[in-house]
């Protein structure tokens, strides 16, 4: 957003831009803080799937790897380093969920708890204590999303110069020492293993932080989000009807973290009603999508029942759609239902202070909130907060 929000937008975000997406008389409407938004559901779908707005460079990576299958191969890479290490990532939830207090202030609980437990997996047990020590404290300094706080971004910017040098040190160390390329420890081997050759250190230091940012960023907010809705609409203290995947899935929709994608314009076109220059930036809001009255049942309402019913679906996103989804959606969804489920077996959770408008950046996340959790005995009358 690189001009001044409206005020309007900063108290109610999503409300904004329903009402901004109400008031088009095209398919296309024009953002305040600049580009265009596309407001059709049908029009949207086709930004992110047709080859027109597609041909190119992910935007997620940006420029830096030189070509598309360069960006496809460290996706995989990623996502293959990933999948294996998920029973490891079930066992360590189990652990630090016995060791949460009773009562929490969240959405930061979310991405520690998701670091916590995939941390060796991140960055070997190997790597410096010092740069360890770095990554950890960056997941609570405020380098997973834009903080709306001056303070917040002025504390991220002093640390991500002494995180990066660590980084850069130990990756050229890596490089270096050699490694075997078909068997990775980390995410740092996955992202080193399938940069080209040429790759500088900094470059590599870039992605393996922005994709470190989306695993714990990403997965570590659905399920604040998750909790935080579930909590609202279920009986204080009772047991949440729902499985932990459809609880997951409809926190997803209604609550999307990333609340907008774009995409370049290549060429002149019309599009929507509207005349596009080369350049301009066509944005799809997911959380439009995910709340169109013609696609979905009762779209304002948190209904995770709906997910045994898929003819009260309509087009759902929150890992985008097309040549550019997500390599990781699937793995990032099992790691958000695995922690849920690990959060929400045995014990009874209710919020303090919980409100469903989000904080706005470039992601959005909930408001700080407290989650109470109190373990259930077998009698089913509440036992300690601890296990």
């Amino acid at each position: 957003m690189g001009r001044r929000v409206p005020r309007r937008f900063r108290q109610d975000p999503l409300g904004f831009l329903e009402d901004l997406s109400r008031r088009r008389s095209a398919g296309v409407f024009p953002l305040p803080w600049g580009g265009w938004c596309v407001g059709d559901p049908e029009l949207a779908l086709a930004v992110l799937r047709d080859p027109e707005f597609n041909a190119g460079l992910s935007t997620f990576y940006g420029d830096l790897l030189p070509s598309r299958p360069a960006q496809i191969a460290l996706g995989h890479a990623v996502r293959n380093v990933l999948r294996p290490r998920l029973p490891e990532y079930r066992e360590n939830l189990a652990e630090a969920v016995a060791e949460l207090p009773a009562a929490g202030r969240w959405p930061e609980t979310g991405p520690a708890l998701v670091y916590r437990c995939t941390a060796d997996l991140l960055l070997h047990p190997s790597a410096a204590p010092g740069l360890r020590h770095l990554l950890a404290r960056s997941v609570g300094a405020g380098l997973l999303i834009r903080s709306p706080l001056m303070r917040e971004r002025v504390r991220v910017e002093l640390l991500r110069p002494r995180l990066f040098a660590a980084l850069i040190e130990h990756i050229g160390q890596r490089r270096a020492a050699g490694g075997d390329p078909d068997a990775p420890r980390d995410l740092l081997d996955a992202v080193v293993g399938a940069c080209p050759e040429n790759t500088d250190d900094r470059i590599v230091a870039e992605l393996y932080v922005l994709l470190f940012r989306s695993i714990v960023g990403n997965v570590g907010y659905t399920v604040a989000w998750t909790v935080l809705l579930a909590a609202l609409h279920s009986a204080p203290g009772a047991p949440w009807p729902w499985p932990p995947e459809w609880i997951v899935r409809e926190a997803a929709r209604h609550r999307p973290f990333v609340w907008m994608v774009g995409r370049p314009v290549p060429d002149p076109v019309e599009f929507g009603g509207v005349e596009l220059r080369p350049g301009a930036i066509l944005s799809v809001s997911p959380y439009l999508l995910h709340h169109d009255e013609r696609h979905w049942s009762r779209p304002d309402a948190f209904r995770p029942e709906r997910w045994a019913h898929p003819d009260e679906r309509g087009p759902y996103l929150p890992f985008s759609a097309g040549p550019f989804i997500c390599a990781g959606a699937a793995i990032a969804q099992t790691m958000a239902t695995d922690a849920v489920a690990a959060l929400a077996g045995g014990a009874r959770l209710t919020v303090v202070d919980g409100d469903t408008r989000p904080v706005v950046t470039n992601a959005a996340a909930p408001q700080p909130f407290t989650l109470s959790r109190t373990t259930r005995s077998v009698t089913g009358s509440p036992a300690s907060g601890r296990r």
